[in-house]
C-alpha cells in the first residue's frame, strides 16, 4: 500500500478528523509523526499509542517524511507545509489521504450539514453488527471506545466526508448517504446553489454498482434528487420514502418506531437517542444495512446497542430537576 511511502507526517494531527486518520494510518505500520499547535487530549492518546507528536510548526519537524497530510485549517504560509514543498516532498490534504484509504476499498461515506459523525458512528455500528468488520473514521469520539476511529479487518471503510471545502470530491465511495444540505460554509461557497452543485458531483463519485442514500424529508435535499444520475434509496418519514419510519412513541430519553422498506414492516426499533433527527440518522444506519444484505435482526441489534457520541447531545447529569447536556455543533 502506498508504494515506497513509509513514513507519513501530519500537519495540525491533533485535529478530530486527522487524529483519527493518523491512528489508522499507524495501525497499518506506517511511521507516523506529527505537529500541532496545542497539546489536547487527541494529541496525548495519540502519544499513548506511540506517534511522536511535536508542540508547534518547525521546519525540522518534518524530518525524513515521505509525504505530508495536513488538515484544513493550515494555511499555505505554514512553515511545515513550505519546508516540506521546498525539499519536493509529496504533501496532500487530509481528504486525499483518505481517498487514498477509501481506494482499495468498499467505501461508504457521509455528507451533510447535521448528523454526518451520529449517522457515520451509527452505520459503523450496523456492519459491526452485521458482522462486515469495518474501519471507521468519524468526527468525533465514540461512547464506547473512546476513540474517533474503529481499525477493522474487512474490505469495508465508513467515513465522515467532510463539505466545507468540497474536499469530499476526493472520495469515491461506494455508498453515499446525505443527510440534509444547507446554506453554509460561505467563506467558500457563495450560495446554495453552488453548495447543492457540489453535492451533485460528489453523487458522479458512485460507481452503477453503488447507490446514493439521501433523507427525502430534506426540502433542498427533495430539490437535489432529481439532478442524481445514480442509484437513489431514499429515507424519512413521510411516505414516499423507501426506507420509512412510522408510528413514533416517546418515552423519556428513547424512541420507538416502526420501519417499512418499501411498504413492507420489518419490525419496530427502540432507540437511546433524542429527536426526530436521530430517528432519521438511524433509517439512513438501516438503509446501508438493506443495500449490503445486512439482515434486519443484526441490524436492530447494532442499533439498539448504540450508546451514542461523545458530545452530541451526551447527557451529562441532573440537579435539582435539570437535565445538563454537552452538545457541540458548528451549525445550530
Amino acid at each position: 500500500m502506498f508504494g515506497k511511502v513509509k513514513r507519513i507526517h501530519f500537519i495540525g494531527i491533533g485535529g478530530i478528523g486527522m487524529s483519527g486518520i493518523a491512528q489508522v494510518v499507524k495501525n497499518l505500520e506506517f511511521k507516523v509523526t506529527g505537529s500541532d499547535l496545542k497539546i489536547g487530549d487527541a494529541v496525548k492518546v495519540l502519544r499513548k499509542q506511540g506517534i511522536k507528536v511535536f508542540k508547534g510548526h518547525h521546519p525540522r519537524n518534518i524530518g525524513k517524511a515521505d509525504v505530508v497530510v495536513y488538515s484544513s485549517a493550515v494555511t499555505s504560509d505554514n512553515i511545515e507545509l513550505i519546508t516540506a514543498r521546498s525539499k519536493q516532498i509529496p504533501t496532500i490534504p487530509r481528504a486525499e489521504m483518505l481517498a487514498e484509504l477509501m481506494r482499495m476499498k468498499i467505501g461508504v461515506a457521509v455528507a451533510g450539514t447535521h448528523g454526518k459523525t451520529t449517522t457515520t458512528s451509527l452505520v459503523g455500528a450496523v456492519l459491526e453488527a452485521g458482522g462486515l468488520d469495518p474501519t471507521v473514521v468519524i468526527g468525533g469520539r465514540l461512547m464506547t471506545t473512546g476513540r474517533n476511529y474503529r481499525l477493522g479487518e474487512s474490505r469495508y471503510l465508513v467515513v465522515e466526508a467532510d463539505e466545507s471545502d468540497a474536499s469530499f470530491l476526493h472520495l469515491s465511495p461506494v455508498f453515499i448517504i446525505i443527510t440534509n444540505v444547507e446554506r453554509e460554509h460561505l467563506d467558500f461557497y457563495h450560495d446554495l446553489e453552488e453548495i447543492k452543485t457540489s453535492f451533485r458531483k460528489f453523487t458522479e463519485k458512485v460507481p452503477f454498482w453503488g447507490s446514493v442514500i439521501i433523507n427525502s424529508d430534506h426540502i433542498v435535499n427533495q430539490a437535489l434528487i432529481p439532478t442524481i444520475k445514480k442509484r437513489i434509496v431514499t429515507y424519512g418519514l413521510y411516505n414516499s420514502a423507501d426506507i420509512r419510519g412510522a408510528d413514533v412513541e416517546w418515552t423519556n430519553w428513547s424512541s420507538r418506531f416502526k420501519i417499512l422498506y418499501q411498504d413492507k414492516v420489518l419490525g419496530r426499533l427502540k432507540i437511546s437517542l433524542p429527536g426526530i433527527h436521530n430517528i432519521q440518522n438511524c433509517l439512513a444506519a438501516v438503509a446501508i444495512g438493506i443495500e449490503l444484505g445486512i439482515s434486519f435482526s443484526k441490524i436492530r441489534r447494532g442499533l439498539l446497542n448504540f450508546p451514542g457520541v461523545h458530545r452530541r447531545m451526551e447527557m451529562i447529569g441532573e440537579a435539582r430537576g435539570v437535565l445538563f447536556f454537552d452538545d457541540y455543533g458548528h451549525h445550530p
